[in-house]
């Protein structure tokens, strides 16, 4: 409780001297409101009653403290240089994962239907059967989020939204992406030198060869720490957890639409917090 407590201070601290000075509510009080909406994925309506505002006014304060977190916190997501990878790396991954530099996985946030059948069919996803927006999010061998690509339609392949996501643009020669099997995307990585290791395939296959066995199992104990990550991101902010509003999703004006602004900060947040990735 304590360490919650000072890191929700220093975020006030951080962006109070940017937030607009409110009529009836103070500055804590807008960042205390921003967090019961992402924290606890409440509606406006909700609270709005709790403390006795317009619900209008609880969606305009999100979106003035939503922009100001968005523009404090996006340095949190930093892609980490070769030499401090390899100075912390974790032991699990010194054996055959050595080289790593990111592990990457795509997750997916319900959303309402759109009317526009275009849209709508963007972002069906045929394996939520949902509608969703769709992000790739990487991390580093020590757990902290040092990749996440803006939200498409659910209807992208993971394979495709890493092409597009501009993650080469980090990768170095002799770097190492852990990822799942849906990520076939090995040559766009060559591109840069680097290579993409993920399970062996099994399609065509009885069985598997042993060596291939002892390989998946190396590369699930170091890929299931994105999916941990994944996890806390979601079970921390229930906003993702939720159907999004088609309001939420839409571009703004800056080109940045809000979703991505809530998953950036969101995972901003998560990095403020103790590693799910053990050191020894």
């Amino acid at each position: 409780m304590n360490m919650l407590w000072c890191i929700l201070s220093g975020l006030v601290n951080l962006i109070a001297a940017d937030l607009p000075e409110g009529q009836r509510l103070s500055k804590f009080n807008m960042v205390i409101m921003f967090f019961m909406k992402i924290r606890l994925g409440l509606f406006d309506e909700d609270i709005g009653y709790r403390f006795d505002v317009h619900p209008s006014t609880v969606s305009r304060n999100f979106h003035r403290v939503l922009d100001v977190m968005f523009a404090k916190t996006s340095p949190l997501i930093k892609w980490p240089e070769r030499d401090i990878l390899q100075e912390t790396m974790p032991i699990s991954f010194r054996k055959f994962f050595k080289g790593c530099c990111v592990i990457i996985d795509c997750t997916e946030v319900f959303m309402e239907r759109p009317t526009n059948l275009l849209a709508r069919a963007q972002v069906w996803s045929n394996y939520k059967h949902h509608s969703t927006v769709k992000f790739l999010i990487g991390i580093t061998p020590q757990g902290s989020i040092s990749f996440i690509s803006p939200c498409v339609g659910g209807r992208m392949s993971d394979k495709e939204i890493t092409e597009q996501s501009g993650i080469i643009q980090h990768l170095l020669p002799g770097d190492i992406v852990v990822a799942d099997r849906g990520f076939t995307c090995d040559e766009y990585a060559r591109m840069a030198m680097a290579e993409v290791k993920t399970p062996p395939f099994t399609k065509g296959k009885k069985q598997l060869e042993k060596v291939d066995v002892d390989w998946s199992r190396e590369l699930s104990l170091v890929r299931i720490h994105v999916e941990r990550v994944i996890g806390v991101l979601k079970q921390k902010y229930t906003i993702l957890q939720g159907i999004l509003p088609i309001t939420l999703v839409q571009d703004e004006n800056d080109n940045t639409s809000t979703i991505d602004k809530i998953v950036t900060v969101c995972c901003a947040c998560v990095n403020m917090c103790p590693s799910v990735v053990p050191l020894e």
